[in-house]
């Protein structure tokens, strides 16, 4: 049997990077007024790898969404201790004007880093992601798995320059691998464990696969169908990765079967 983990993990014990309390978000007014989110009670400790997990529409991009500043909770609380969390997307989002490197530099110049001192971190980040030789290419010379490593190192890029590269530092990723292939999928995942192992950064990362969850993840946190609430949370080292995979399915199946009896 697997252990799981309480929905107050240890990681609210901690100087959690990030702490939502009692988070509720609501969409509109009046009748038709729209509940995401009710009650959230979520903490990240520095350096830690949280998957959030979930249904299509059960809340998890308004939850990366409201860490991230671009939306606010309706009630509750979320504190962050660290000043500059980055995003990644579904899509890589590059200027297409840009080349790889100037893509990977623009957090950096906005941010008034020195011309060389971003210059020099950029080629490492390049390196970082396997794409050294492919700073001065375009965008549309690259190839979908290779926009989405650009897209990884200017998220880094952004997420380590305010902290000196320190483990306080969060990236908040929303299901960036989900267009890509099969094969090129699977060799992200691993790239993505690769370099968060490099770095120490938090990551929070937003997914429906469970398989991809328990791969990548050292916490699986599983959300309600909307509205969205923290309904149980799994430590991937206590249990064979197909033990959990499989139980996992079986919770967030009886989650999607509740939610349509409602």
């Amino acid at each position: 049997m697997t252990a799981t983990l309480a929905a107050t993990s240890a990681a609210t014990e901690t100087d959690a990077v990030v702490r939502m309390s009692g988070v509720r978000k609501v969409f509109g007014h009046g009748p038709r007024a729209v509940t995401a989110l009710d009650g959230i009670d979520l903490a990240v400790a520095p350096g830690e790898f949280v998957c959030l997990l979930g249904a299509s529409g059960c809340g998890k991009t308004t939850v990366l969404n409201m860490i991230a500043g671009l939306d606010r909770p309706s009630s509750g609380d979320i504190e962050l201790t660290t000043t500059r969390p980055a995003v990644m997307f579904q899509e890589a989002a590059l200027m297409p004007w840009l080349t790889a490197a100037r893509n990977v530099e623009l957090p950096l110049r906005l941010a008034g880093v020195k011309r060389t001192e971003r210059r020099a971190r950029t080629l490492e980040l390049l390196d970082l992601v396997r794409l050294g030789g492919a700073g001065d290419k375009r965008p549309h010379e690259l190839s979908g798995g290779m926009r989405q490593r650009v897209a990884l190192a200017r998220a880094l890029a952004s997420a380590l320059q305010g902290n000196n590269g320190e483990a306080s530092s969060l990236l908040l990723m929303d299901e960036p691998f989900s267009a890509l292939d099969a094969i090129t999928r699977d060799v992200l995942q691993g790239e993505l464990l690769r370099v968060w192992e490099a770095t120490g950064t938090a990551v929070v990362f937003v997914t429906h696969d469970v398989r991809e969850a328990v791969r990548l993840g050292q916490r699986v946190v599983l959300l309600s169908s909307k509205p969205g609430r923290v309904v149980q949370q799994w430590s991937v080292a206590d249990a064979p990765e197909a033990e959990l995979t499989e139980e996992i399915n079986g919770r967030l199946r009886e989650v999607i079967s509740s939610h349509a009896a409602a």
